[in-house]
């Protein structure tokens, strides 16, 4: 997971300086952030990704599709920042605040969009980063951008569809990694898999994109669990345990056409696929 760092975010350094600027006036101090600003804000890497912070920040409000390539641009733009020089800047800019200003209390000030700033920083973080980034967070922060741009709400859902679609982009070695990491996750809750749980999770992955081939790989192997449940019943002496089978096998139904593909879908086989082993193995 990224770290978000204010020492680091270049969009809340500038508001920092501008108010401290603001205040040296009206006190009639040495305006000394005003030198600053100039010196580290002018034609330098720092000034072009502020740039990049006060675009989203000052966004009129856009619509969701409008939204997403302003994000998308951002990023991309970000990438093609002097990641070296930036750093360089960044530290002899917190050197230079640290001379003319006790540090601690330069950062006291609350700063009221401390959130998208946040957001921002992490966001790209993620997206330079060689390291593995963490989805849940990745989700988060488009989030909070998303809301800030549109001025409008978004369920992490719809969020998490987005990162799902861009996810299917990606080459075939990424794609492979994030489904060992799944493996790995459902490892964690299933104990082992089993070759059927192993395959649904493949090929969830592989038509994720696809709603009508998943939708009737999922409903073939609704019916065949359904199927294979009811026979592995009919095994089964203890009446509780049968009448519980029978509660199961109702809620086993196929989805419909018009019905979206949820993820209750994918988690319900896996746990259906986890019955019929412990079935198997209690009889």
């Amino acid at each position: 997971m990224i770290k978000h760092s204010k020492y680091k975010n270049t969009g809340i350094l500038f508001e920092l300086l501008v108010r401290q600027a603001t205040s040296d006036l009206m006190s009639k101090k040495d305006p000394q952030a005003v030198k600053i600003i100039k010196k580290y804000f002018t034609n330098t890497e720092l000034n072009r990704e502020y740039n990049l912070y006060n675009t989203v920040l000052n966004s009129p409000k856009l619509n969701e599709t409008k939204a997403e390539i302003l994000i998308t641009t951002i990023i991309e733009q970000a990438k093609k920042l002097d990641r070296e020089k930036l750093g360089k800047e960044k530290y002899n800019l917190i050197k230079e605040i640290k001379k003319h200003y006790d540090i601690e209390d330069f950062f006291k000030t609350k700063v009221d969009t401390y959130k998208v700033y946040g957001a921002v920083f992490t966001l790209i973080e993620s997206q330079i980063s060689k390291e593995y980034s963490d989805t849940k967070q990745i989700i988060t922060n488009k989030l909070t951008l998303l809301e800030h741009v549109t001025k409008e709400s978004f369920t992490e859902r719809k969020v998490a569809s987005k990162v799902v679609e861009e996810f299917m982009k990606e080459d075939k070695e990424i794609r492979t990694l994030a489904y060992k990491i799944l493996i790995e996750k459902f490892n964690d809750r299933y104990s082992t898999l089993s070759n059927e749980q192993k395959d649904l999770l493949k090929e969830y992955i592989n038509n994720i994109s696809d709603t009508v081939q998943l939708r009737s790989y999922l409903n073939t192997k609704l019916t065949e669990v359904k199927s294979e449940i009811s026979s592995l019943k009919d095994g089964i002496n203890d009446k509780v345990t049968q009448i519980k089978l029978t509660e199961v096998l109702n809620f086993i139904k196929p989805i419909g056409v018009k019905e979206a593909v949820k993820d209750e879908t994918l988690v319900g086989l896996m746990q259906y696929y986890q019955l019929i082993q412990e079935l198997k193995a209690t009889n």
